[in-house]
């Protein structure tokens, strides 16, 4: 009997799991900044997505996409780390929470 040796596609962990932030009580009066990989209509949603949380949220300020590098999901993984320390970079001026991406 010939013997098949069988690869998973799931693959091994490539990352160690760590914990996430804890969720702010409310963003009355926060600073969210927003952060786009340049994907499905982020241009559309992003400007509908800051009316409806400042009618909701009193004092809410909200950095837009256009003031922070582009999320990118191509190039090298080199490229993916700088633009990753980029947003942190920035991110660490202010934000108390992040919008990041936009689904499709």
């Amino acid at each position: 009997m010939e013997k098949i040796e069988v690869v998973s596609p799931v693959g091994d962990r490539g990352v160690e799991l760590k914990s996430i932030a804890p969720r702010l009580d409310t963003l009355e009066g926060k600073t969210i900044c927003e952060t786009w990989n340049r994907d499905f209509k982020g241009d559309v949603m992003f400007p509908v997505y800051r009316e409806l949380l400042k009618e909701r949220y009193p004092g809410i300020k909200i950095i837009p996409y256009t003031e922070f590098p582009s999320s990118i999901l191509t190039g090298t993984p080199e490229l993916q780390r700088k633009v990753s320390r980029q947003i942190s970079a920035m991110v660490e001026k202010g934000c108390d929470a992040m919008i990041s991406g936009n689904g499709g």
